[in-house]
């Protein structure tokens, strides 16, 4: 293989664009999951801007560029998948059949290991490293909405029943309702991401917008306009009111879903799921095949979803102190956590105490 490493500003615009059309061709090559938003080049020199150490690793066959590894390391030579933490979707971008030497990618990275969370399906000499693979919920509307809508029904009446009647009666009790699925206002973005910051300190969680540089990509991302990529804020309104949003990506066939969130005032209407709903009907008007929910146990999506792919999380390593050492700590701490989350018996009393954790760093 023929490997060169760059930094992001030092990327071909030649390069670029084969890394584009790889994308667009994936779901006629028989790899649809490759065309993910996180797996873009517009993500990865995103990222670059707001965190060091971005590299990209292109390997070309003939001079002809044929597979794009983004990615961060350390001084150290520890190496993680580019965005580790917030990126849904991770892995090498290539043409079709292409197989690869992970041993050799990674010495030509200056790697002694590359940490992966969200693995996507197909990259054996990736997968040989994985220590766990997990569901990541989809939403089908390659039929069509309407078609999306009747395998609800059939699989969960109920709920879609229950879901449809909220949304009338939001429009009844707060305002006629109106969607946006490309609302271009910042101020629009703001109101999401404080909306986002309560729901983690209220639930416990780590608040992600606390982090400057996950504000300032999300940013970036937003006033992202390449074609196929975008940054799509969706929103929805009660007559001039804003009730729930969604940010996330796009590129030709798929939506990642990535921080929706809703004004807690209208909680009991269920706004999240009426969100989703209308964001399935938009995205399979505009040639959408399916909105990707990512990984993460959560009721509603399962309500949602038409079926699952599946990331893994791991690291492909080289006989190297750093890496042996970088195992060593970070292996007990996935283990107990991933130990958690699959247990009921674990996550939900845990689920509790953060809650609790919540209301009172919330009222504090």
């Amino acid at each position: 293989m023929d490997i060169n490493v760059y930094r992001p500003g030092e990327l071909r615009a030649v390069d670029r664009a084969a890394w584009t059309a790889l994308q667009s061709k994936a779901h006629l090559n028989g790899s649809p999951a490759l065309a993910n938003p996180f797996l873009s080049p517009e993500f990865a020199l995103a990222v670059g801007r707001t965190r060091r150490g971005v590299r990209i690793a292109v390997v070309r066959e003939d001079a002809e560029p044929t597979a794009f590894l983004p990615f961060q390391r350390t001084a150290a030579g520890v190496g993680r998948a580019v965005g580790l933490g917030v990126s849904d979707c991770q892995g090498m971008v290539h043409r079709p059949g292409f197989v690869w030497d992970a041993q050799e990618l990674l010495r030509a990275c200056g790697l002694a290991l590359w940490e992966f969370d969200h693995l996507v399906e197909g990259q054996a000499p990736f997968e040989a490293g994985a220590s766990g693979t997990f569901a990541s919920p989809v939403m089908d509307v390659d039929q069509g909405y309407e078609a999306y809508l009747s395998r609800l029904r059939d699989r969960s009446p109920k709920f879609t029943r229950t879901t449809l009647a909220k949304e009338r009666k939001l429009g009844r009790d707060a305002g006629e309702l109106r969607y946006v699925h490309d609302e271009r206002d910042p101020a629009a973005l703001r109101t999401l991401m404080g909306w986002k910051s309560a729901q983690y300190r209220r639930t416990g969680r780590s608040d992600r917008f606390a982090h400057d540089w996950i504000t300032q990509l999300v940013q970036q991302l937003f006033h992202t306009r390449a074609e196929p990529f975008t940054g799509i804020l969706s929103v929805l309104y009660a007559g001039e009111r804003p009730i729930a949003a969604h940010f996330g990506l796009r590129t030709d066939r798929v939506l990642a879903c990535w921080f929706p969130a809703y004004d807690p005032e209208f909680a009991k209407y269920s706004p999240g799921l009426v969100l989703h709903l209308r964001m399935a009907e938009a995205a399979a008007a505009d040639g959408i095949a399916h909105l990707d929910l990512g990984r993460g146990r959560k009721e509603y999506k399962d309500s949602l979803k038409t079926r699952d792919l599946y990331v893994s999380e791991g690291w492909v390593t080289r006989r190297h102190p750093v890496a042996f050492g970088h195992r060593a700590r970070r292996a007990p701490v996935r283990a107990l956590r991933n130990a958690v989350l699959s247990r009921p018996e674990f996550f939900e009393p845990a689920d509790r105490v953060l809650k609790r954790m919540g209301k009172i760093r919330s009222r504090g």
